[in-house]
């Protein structure tokens, strides 16, 4: 139990830091008028974060040859993380913190289950079985809750 409790401390940290990257954001959307100059300010802050980071560790720059062997899809998750800050950046004020995160997780849920059952992108398979299947209907129900 010890040992999957940092990670699980960590990860339930990691949410609740969305849902205040989430607000921050919505509230930068309010005071500079614009959600695309929201959205840039959150990632230039996250660049500059990353930055650091690698400063820090002293991670090496990855040579070109590495680079280029990796699939074209391995480069694409900004774009899927720009999508989601923009989509939150606007929505968050129309659904309320709740209802976006809790329709966030349901989303979550349902691709996760699908990348784990088909080992898509190199995950190794997890096949769908009752009890993840009870799960999902959980926590999608717990969403149409939170919607109401």
């Amino acid at each position: 139990m010890l040992k999957t409790l940092l990670p699980s401390l960590l990860a339930l940290g990691s949410g609740i830091s969305i849902v205040i990257q989430q607000v921050l954001n919505t509230r930068l959307r309010t005071d500079l008028g614009s959600a695309a100059w929201a959205g840039f300010a959150s990632y230039a802050v996250g660049l500059a974060c990353m930055a650091l980071l690698i400063l820090a560790l002293r991670d090496p720059l990855p040579s070109a040859g590495v680079a280029a062997r990796l699939p074209w899809w391995a480069w694409s998750g900004g774009f899927f993380g720009a999508l989601f800050i923009g989509l939150a950046i606007v929505l968050v004020p129309q659904l309320g913190a709740a209802a976006f995160i809790a329709l966030l997780v349901a989303g979550q849920m349902l691709a996760s289950v699908a990348f784990d059952h088909f080992g898509w992108m190199g995950l190794a398979p997890r096949p769908l079985d009752l009890p993840r299947l009870v799960g999902v209907v959980l926590l999608v129900s717990g969403v149409i809750l939170i919607r109401r």
